[in-house]
């Protein structure tokens, strides 16, 4: 019986077949001779450099090495491991699942997904406010890229653990190589270090890099894409469901009315509610799945007239029973006010007070301060997600989200009871 077999039914193909050698006193190079192979090719499996030895070396091998019974289907063993092991390393690492499919998303999952596979983008940032469905977005992304273009993905939840010791940065670089992958840093509402991230493109050449903050963070080459809000309908659809439905802020609200209330149909006498609710919460993803968490014991109509009193009011359903688990409709809101500076806040009450929308310029009016300044503000408030930008035959307008102008007192928010008919 073989005394070592415990040990060497453990050890590596390049240390077992080291440990063969050396116990039946042969150097590589008598090893090379006996098994017909180069000398390198032995030191080379030995030293692990040789990561998928070919089934009809080993047989040499096991030969010249005298290997029968249990001792030579240990040995063999040991090759076929180390060969799927690899064969395991090469397999594209898959994102994590995404909780629930994605709706009314599908122009910027195909902007991100053309910009990486297509263009060669290697760092892009998506910005908006908390709630606006960034993180899903990137997971749709990553597993289009994952399934179509066979990347590996490797998802780090950086708002819970925010920056890399050497020792992880080094795992990290070892475990992408240079195969196409995708890192993705979810939450970096701190920041990523430069060097972090020159490190790793330089050391990875397959490397792309999705940042997910709810502000941009200014990175050389890096491409910024602010994510606003699901469309929203116009009044002149309130009474044409079939039109609402098409919708992309109605057709999520739908898609969480139909999962917590099976069966569910949008009929013309609740449309007008059904609109007026997406309206007022700008079609703010993560705040349609909280409204529509009350759905199991309010309507439509009955929700939008409790945002009467303010859609502040609208706290976090029961658990279980939809919603994102977040302190209600303001508090993604809130945090991005406090995050302004005295004059973009100043800004964007000035602009809260408008009715309609306006553009940079109007801005820039308003604000009586230098054009560079006012401008440089819209772009923040933009970034930011406080503002969305609005279709216009005469150059880009935007208007600031109802509930912006909502939390401001506005005087251009929509009247809830009126929209809903």
């Amino acid at each position: 019986m073989d005394g070592g077999h415990t040990l060497q039914s453990t050890a590596g193909f390049g240390e077992l077949l080291r440990i063969r050698r050396e116990r039946i006193g042969l150097t590589q190079q008598i090893l090379a001779d006996h098994a017909t192979l180069s000398v390198r090719a032995i030191r080379d499996m030995e030293s692990g450099r040789v990561q998928r030895p070919r089934q009809e070396t080993v047989r040499l091998l096991a030969d010249a090495l005298r290997l029968e019974g249990r001792s030579r289907s240990v040995f063999e063993a040991a090759a076929r491991r180390q060969a799927l092991a690899e064969e395991l390393r090469d397999e594209p690492t898959a994102p994590p699942v995404a909780r629930g499919a994605i709706v009314g998303r599908e122009p910027e999952i195909d902007v991100l997904t053309e910009a990486l596979a297509v263009h060669g983008d290697r760092l892009v940032t998506v910005a908006g406010l908390g709630g606006v469905g960034k993180t899903r977005l990137v997971l749709e992304v990553a597993r289009r890229l994952h399934l179509t273009a066979r990347w590996s993905v490797r998802w780090i939840d950086w708002a819970r653990q925010p920056g890399m010791g050497p020792e992880r940065r080094a795992d990290l670089i070892a475990a992408i190589g240079a195969r196409p992958t995708l890192l993705v840093l979810d939450g970096a509402d701190a920041g990523v270090e430069t060097a972090l991230l020159d490190e790793l493109f330089q050391r990875c050449p397959g490397l792309s890099v999705l940042i997910t903050a709810r502000v941009p963070q200014p990175l050389p080459g890096g491409q910024v894409v602010p994510l606003a809000p699901l469309p929203t309908p116009g009044p002149e659809l309130d009474h044409d469901p079939a039109a609402l439905a098409e919708v992309g802020a109605v057709r999520l609200l739908l898609s969480h009315l139909r999962r917590l209330r099976p069966g569910y149909r949008l009929e013309p006498e609740e449309a007008p509610a059904v609109a007026a609710l997406c309206r007022q919460l700008d079609g703010l993803p993560g705040a349609l799945e909280l409204a529509a968490g009350w759905s199991t014991v309010l309507s439509p109509r009955q929700l939008v007239a409790r945002m009467a009193e303010g859609p502040f009011h609208l706290g976090p359903p029961p658990a279980g029973f939809g919603g994102s688990g977040s302190g209600g409709v303001g508090e993604a809101l809130d945090a991005a006010v406090h995050r302004l500076t005295l004059g973009q806040r100043d800004l964007l009450e000035r602009l809260a007070a408008e009715p309609g929308d306006w553009s940079g310029e109007d801005a820039v009016e308003l604000s009586g301060r230098p054009p560079q300044e006012s401008l440089a503000a819209v772009h923040e408030l933009l970034a930011s997600g406080l503002i969305r930008s609005v279709p216009a035959r005469d150059g880009v307008r935007f208007t600031v989200l109802n509930l912006c102008r909502r939390l401001f007192g506005g005087a251009g928010a929509y009247p809830v009871l009126a929209a809903a008919g």
